[in-house]
């Protein structure tokens, strides 16, 4: 699967090639309780159809009531949502909350095309468009970028921002790997064990069966990156996390029990760890949803990963559990 935002432009280009109009709505900027962020695309269609949401869905409706009704712009400009408490209530913006678009007609889908193949190697490229002159420019982006708009320019970011490296190739993996891709984590699975990598099948991710401790080295794990070790094998996670938990990865950690854990962390303090670099373990992974299936526990998994992304203290854990403390 791909990130929303992709599948938003892989309609828009679909409709534009049956030859119906196509407009791109993207959220610029937002004030108040907004529900989307800056960035957000929706794609409208001539006769009402939409895919994406710039506001959960009344902000939505009254696009489409403007497109039925003749109002179909020429040219990228903006709209504003929301300015009155009377005009928030009516558009279900919360709390007085302010919302600023930009509509823009869909003429040529080459950008699109463009951005679908480079993102599909796995690269992170940006959009750019001139809101005087409708031009728009594809360029590689980097990692931490943030969607921008100076006024006249806005830019956007596409493809897998974030790194999910994950070690075992078991059903777990599988599920969690299919969950991982459309929130935009480029995914890599790690298993040396040849019966459990001829078996990966998940389309969209990367495959390694070089030894883990050797592949977190190669990948080089920034902030943005994610780790998490589910193979049962404490030979393989154990040599992952050595490298891991020394890195500047945002986010490490490791299946197995309350007392598994303790033990994982004895051995750990065996070698060149500080005991800071051990506390950054998170252990039962996961948050403690009670779930018993492999979605059950990939939900539970990237529950928690998401909330560290997004700085979200972590208080559904079992009593006992590791709960690396916040910087």
């Amino acid at each position: 699967m791909d990130s929303l935002d992709l599948q938003v432009l892989a309609q828009a280009r679909d409709w534009l090639a049956q030859g119906h109009k196509v407009w791109l709505v993207t959220v610029i900027e937002t004030w108040g309780s907004a529900p989307r962020p800056p960035g957000a695309l929706l794609c409208l269609r001539g006769d009402g159809l939409v895919v994406g949401s710039v506001s959960g869905g009344c902000v939505e409706d009254d696009l489409i009531e403007r497109v039925r009704h003749g109002e179909r712009v020429d040219t990228p400009s903006l709209v504003t949502y929301g300015v009155t408490k009377e005009e928030a209530a009516r558009f279900g913006l919360p709390c007085g909350g302010n919302l600023r678009l930009v509509q823009e007609p869909l003429r040529d889908a080459g950008w699109i095309d463009e951005i679908l193949e480079r993102t599909a190697r796995h690269e992170l490229v940006a959009r750019t468009l001139d809101l005087q002159t409708s031009a728009v420019a594809v360029e590689p982006a980097r990692r931490g970028e943030e969607f921008e708009f100076d006024g006249r320019t806005l830019r956007s970011v596409f493809g897998p921002r974030w790194r999910m490296l994950i070690i075992g190739a078991g059903q777990l993996s599988r599920v969690l790997a299919q969950m991982a891709l459309p929130l935009d984590f480029e995914v890599t699975c790690c298993d040396p064990r040849e019966e459990y990598h001829l078996t990966w099948d998940v389309p969209g991710t990367n495959f390694s069966k070089a030894m883990p401790d050797d592949l977190v080295t190669e990948m080089q794990l920034d902030p943005h990156s994610a780790v998490v070790a589910v193979t049962h094998d404490p030979k393989l996670d154990d040599l992952v996390l050595l490298e891991a938990l020394k890195s500047p990865a945002f986010y490490v950690g490791a299946l197995g029990s309350r007392l598994n854990t303790a033990r994982r962390k004895e051995r750990l303090a065996l070698f060149d760890l500080t005991p800071q670099e051990i506390d950054r373990l998170h252990g039962p992974i996961g948050l403690h949803l009670g779930g018993k299936t492999p979605a059950e526990i990939a939900v539970a998994i990237l529950a928690e990963v998401i909330a560290v992304r997004n700085g979200v203290v972590l208080t559904q854990k079992k009593e006992g559990s590791s709960m690396p403390v916040r910087a």
